[in-house]
């Protein structure tokens, strides 16, 4: 008699610094989803060192234009002994939203680009296997393959000639699904 409704789903996503304490804690809870629970990488928390500098980054959905939830992240750190030197990690999306395709470029367009903003000059990311292909298609080279946590990585550069520095990444960018192209915030 009824058609089931599906849930709605947001076409319009944020992607900046996680600053709020909700953004930081929804953030870290995704991680844990992601890489202890659904990939078993981790047992019970893939918190690290890291997390004590590292910079969060999230990317919200929004409901009439708030945020709503935090559905994607990853965190960018400078590496203390070499000045210039910035790596990502922990690049995560929630699995309902992994077919919205600007989530995951917007995660690393936000993060690359503001690293460079600070004076990144290189900028490193260990990626698995699986997403090498993507961030091939986002202007990255693989420096080789590696293992890392018992799974097949790719060590990965960023192109910084292709993420112009971002000044304001406390706000970000708006980007919207099925791979639209993203607007300045």
């Amino acid at each position: 008699m009824f058609e089931p409704v599906a849930p709605y789903q947001s076409s319009l996503f944020r992607v900046k610094f996680a600053t709020a304490a909700w953004e930081r804690r929804a953030s870290a809870a995704l991680r844990r989803d992601v890489f202890c629970a659904e990939q078993g990488i981790f047992a019970g928390s893939d918190a690290d060192a890291l997390d004590a500098h590292a910079i969060p980054i999230c990317a919200l959905s929004t409901l009439g234009g708030d945020p709503d939830a935090v559905v994607g992240t990853v965190r960018i750190h400078e590496t203390p002994d070499r000045p210039g030197e910035w790596w990502g990690s922990r690049l995560a999306v929630a699995r309902g939203h992994r077919r919205v395709g600007a989530l995951g470029a917007g995660l690393i367009r936000v993060a690359v680009s503001s690293a460079h903003a600070r004076g990144c000059t290189r900028f490193l990311a260990h990626v698995q296997s699986g997403n090498a292909a993507m961030f091939h298609a986002l202007h990255w080279d693989s420096l080789g393959e590696t293992e890392l946590h018992g799974r097949p990585h790719h060590l990965m550069r960023a192109d910084l000639a292709f993420y112009p520095p971002m000044h304001d990444p406390e706000h970000g960018l708006v980007t919207l699904a099925r791979n639209r192209p993203a607007m300045a915030a």
